[in-house]
């Protein structure tokens, strides 16, 4: 029989990306109402979400300890994931990528 080797194994090796988590990453803040982008870091296991959540835009309900509620709309379901700030990024305006 073969042998497991986790279960999120698979995913993550599907997420595995070049860049190193640093420093800044972990002490990201935002504000409630904020929208982001839920991108999964596979170095980081705590607080990640399911990877079928990344790329997805999410707005940020509140902060619990040191981690975000961000809530998503699933088809015509909002659901609240709770996420690491590691695993979240600010989501760019237009209007700023147009003006610079």
């Amino acid at each position: 029989m073969k042998r497991s080797k986790g279960t999120l194994s698979t995913y993550t090796r599907r997420l595995k990306a070049e860049r190193k988590l640093t420093a800044n990453d972990f002490i990201k803040d935002f504000e409630e109402g904020e929208r982001v982008v839920i991108d999964v870091q596979p170095y980081y296991k705590e607080g990640m979400p399911h990877p079928r959540y990344n790329g997805r835009v999410a707005r940020v309900v509140e902060k619990r300890g040191s981690h975000y509620v961000v809530l998503i709309k699933d088809g015509s379901k909002e659901k609240k994931l709770i996420s690491h700030p590691v695993h979240l990024k600010k989501l760019e305006s237009k209007k700023a990528k147009s003006k610079s």
